[in-house]
Parts: structure tokens; C-alpha cells; sequence
């Protein structure tokens, strides 16, 4: 698809975007039950998780300390999968984490990476 290497750097923002757009919203679900009502009591762990995931998408979205929030947020969604997900069966699809392990993994590459452009950072 050589036609889109032309494309590179724009896509790569579009994916730093987005996915720290879509980040927030589990942050602002479970701190302030938006855009729905977060189905658990919120503990410690889920409060922070909530700031992290509202902060950090946020961070990355505008690509702001892009590297260290990217960074952070990978591990929070690293741990999510194990504390919540991949105890109760091998494979994503089966135990629902595969929302976790995707955000893990997209962060962990933008981390990697850095904010490229449409950020500023820049």
C-alpha cells in the first residue's frame, strides 16, 4: 500500500488522537459517571486508574509529555489486563480484556515513538 506512505505522519497523529480520546472517557466514567454511570464502587485502585486513564488521555490526545503519560498509561492498562482480565481465561476474546490489551499496546508504540506532529510537544 504504497500509496500511503505519503501518509505516515498524519495517521500516526490520528492514532495519538484518537486514542487518547477515547482514553478519557474511561477516566471520566468512573471519576465523574460520564458519559454513563461506572457499574462499581470506586476504590483506591479504580481512582487512580480513573485519573490516569482522564489525565493521561488527555496528555496524549494534545501531545503533552507525550512519552511519560503514553508510558504510564501502558502500564495502567498492563495491569488492568492482569489484575481483571487474563486471570479468568487465556485468551482476550474469552475474558474480555481485549480493550485493555490494545490501549497497552498502542500506548506502549506512542511512548516508543514520541508525539510526532499536531502536538506540543512539538
Amino acid at each position: 500500500m504504497n500509496f500511503l506512505d505519503k501518509h505516515q505522519e498524519e495517521t500516526y497523529a490520528l492514532l495519538r488522537i484518537v486514542s487518547g480520546f477515547l482514553f478519557i472517557w474511561h477516566g471520566t466514567q468512573k471519576l465523574i459517571n460520564f458519559p454513563a454511570e461506572f457499574p462499581y464502587p470506586l476504590s483506591p485502585l479504580l481512582y487512580t486508574a480513573g485519573t490516569i486513564e482522564m489525565v493521561g488521555g488527555a496528555l496524549i490526545m494534545v501531545g503533552l509529555l507525550t512519552r511519560p503519560a503514553a508510558f504510564i498509561c501502558s502500564g495502567t492498562m498492563a495491569v488492568a489486563y492482569w489484575m481483571v482480565h487474563g486471570m479468568n481465561q487465556f485468551f482476550p476474546i474469552l475474558n474480555g480484556g481485549e480493550l485493555s490489551a490494545l490501549f497497552c499496546f498502542a500506548f506502549l508504540y506512542i511512548a516508543a515513538r514520541g508525539p510526532g506532529i499536531w502536538s506540543l510537544d512539538k
